[in-house]
């Protein structure tokens, strides 16, 4: 495909300017791209439905032999020990799953991951043996006598068989796939549509086939396997229909939004693994800035760019996983240590690296607060359940008194309310978002909502960890929280994410190490001091329920 091709299927397959597409689950890519037309090739539905029944059946009956032939096909990968005839077998099952409708995927998943799972009897027998054995001691233990040597050699024996036991039956499967042409991207394909069950559906032998295929994922894809490339406008088309496809986080509009992203002051990076050739599986997105960009506006539209040997900065503003299958595989982490070692070297006089990041859970957090808040001030349940699942038990007003006032003075002409969380909530809910082109709305809401914000990124936790999945990516690799930004992004994603608020990241080289350790360690966020006056604790009102 060439640049004019690209041209074409841009304008074909996007949404100008609509940030909320995102790409679709290959699930549901297989599930459109794969089910069988009920239809046939009629041109109407008439002779469908004259023999629906008899239609019906025919289509469950191939529906039945299809599953069968692909779980046949696994169990043979599985079993089989013929060399010369297994890449035959595995392309089968591969094509054949890619065939099956969803529910026979789901189908067979649970096959997979409940009859080819480990002999727990054998583990079981395998320990009351081990737990019969008599440790040597003593001069037994170090003499290395006959006797002592037959304790050792049965531990050692019992030992191995043990740690064969305990490998599923199904890892067979992904050690086989995994070198087989094609079969890491199956695999990743694979786990999506394990993934999208478990969304739905929470089953404890899915779950562990999830985890076992995630560890494999993780051990095949260590950075020493994957491979830094820098991508610009002099790449095949089709590598740049894949950084437009898979953009998440502010998506390309059109081929000159494209051509800017990859020009002067920008920098594309991506990891690729030579298994899965001409196709990223994480990229990130950098401008190469003056200063620390304070909306993503300036940095998707700046024109003309920041001169490349005037910028003392580098702006991580996107960072794009490509495959849903790899979710939970931290690919980041590498990718973003290793662009500011080949950005440093290029550039000696970068000497800041940041983000400007989104903060996706904020609204709904902030929400929730609201509505249960607000309902406790009237009197209502003392027993609330926030978006996390947690529960709030005490009565606290989250705006201070002087905030409260002003969004109700400056409110009364939008809509009205109880009390200035009610208020807040039906503005920050509003379809319109009117309340972003009001001068007054703005000017009353911006010292809550940033305070807020501060709040959510420093001190809202979950397992010792930030709430926020963007937050927590960042602190996890070494970065501390600098600054929020006030109206950074005014998109429809941006707003109904985070009332259009964003925040920058830093990355200060010679801390980086240190911060990741500290975070992961003990959940300490390091901040700047400007952010940590906004969350200093308030001194807590008399008769406060706990």
């Amino acid at each position: 495909m060439n640049k004019k091709g690209l041209a074409i299927l841009m304008r074909t397959r996007m949404r100008p300017n609509d940030p909320t597409r995102l790409p679709q689950s290959p699930l549901n890519n297989l599930v459109n791209q794969t089910l069988p037309n009920p239809q046939g090739n009629q041109s109407s539905g008439g002779a469908v439905r004259h023999g629906s029944e008899e239609g019906s059946d025919k289509l469950t009956s191939r529906k039945e032999r299809e599953f069968e032939h692909v779980r046949e096909s696994m169990h043979a990968a599985i079993s089989m020990n013929k060399t010369e005839v297994l890449d035959s077998v595995l392309n089968d099952f591969s094509e054949g799953y890619f065939d099956l409708s969803y529910e026979n995927r789901r189908k067979l998943l649970f096959s997979l991951a409940k009859e080819y799972d480990l002999n727990r009897i054998q583990v079981r027998e395998l320990i009351r043996q081990y737990l019969g054995l008599e440790l040597p001691v003593g001069d037994d233990a170090k003499s290395g006598g006959l006797e002592g040597e037959g304790l050792l050699t049965a531990f050692f024996r019992i030992e191995r068989n043990l740690r064969h036991a305990l490998k599923p039956v199904y890892e067979v499967l992904f050690e086989r796939l995994n070198t087989h042409p094609g079969g890491l991207k199956f695999l990743s394909i694979l786990r999506a549509d394990i993934l999208s069950i478990l969304a739905e559906e929470n089953v404890v032998s899915l779950r562990a086939l999830d985890s076992y295929l995630k560890e494999k994922l993780s051990t095949w894809l260590s950075p020493a396997a994957l491979e830094l490339l820098q991508i610009t406008w002099d790449d095949p088309a089709s590598l740049l229909e894949k950084i437009v496809a898979y953009e998440a986080v502010h998506p390309i509009s059109n081929l000159l939004d494209l051509k800017r992203r990859l020009g002067v002051g920008r920098r594309c990076f991506g990891y690729l693994h030579p298994a899965i050739p001409g196709e990223p599986l994480i990229f990130i997105e950098v401008a190469l800035l003056k200063n620390v960009a304070q909306t993503i506006q300036e940095v998707l539209w700046d024109d003309p760019p920041t001169p490349e040997c005037e910028a003392t900065c580098a702006l991580f503003y996107s960072i794009s996983s490509t495959q849903p299958g790899l979710s939970g595989i931290n690919l980041g982490k590498f990718l973003i240590k290793r662009v500011i070692t080949l950005v440093k070297r290029d550039m000696p006089l970068i000497s800041t690296f940041a983000t400007l990041s989104p903060i996706p859970g904020f609204m709904q957090w902030l929400l929730s607060k609201l509505a249960s808040q607000s309902k406790l001030a009237e009197g209502g349940d003392m027993e609330n359940s926030s978006a996390d699942g947690s529960v709030s038990t005490f009565w606290e007003n989250i705006l201070e008194p002087e905030e409260e006032k002003a969004i109700m003075d400056a409110s009364r002409e939008f809509t009205d309310g109880k009390n200035g969380m009610e208020v807040m909530y039906n503005l920050l809910t509003s379809t319109d978002y009117e309340w972003t082109v009001s001068a007054k709305l703005l000017s009353v809401l911006k010292p809550p909502l940033v305070r807020l914000c501060a709040r959510y990124l420093l001190q809202e936790k979950k397992r010792g960890k930030a709430l926020d999945s963007v937050a927590n990516f960042h602190l996890q690799n070494g970065a501390m929280v600098e600054r929020i930004n006030w109206m950074a992004n005014r998109s429809e994603k941006g707003l109904r994410q985070s009332g259009g608020i964003m925040v920058n990241y830093v990355y200060r080289l010679e801390s980086i190490e240190e911060y990741a350790h500290s975070y992961f360690s003990t959940g300490h966020i390091h901040a700047s001091n400007d952010l940590r006056c906004l969350v200093e604790a308030k001194e807590e009102p008399e008769g406060a329920l706990h």
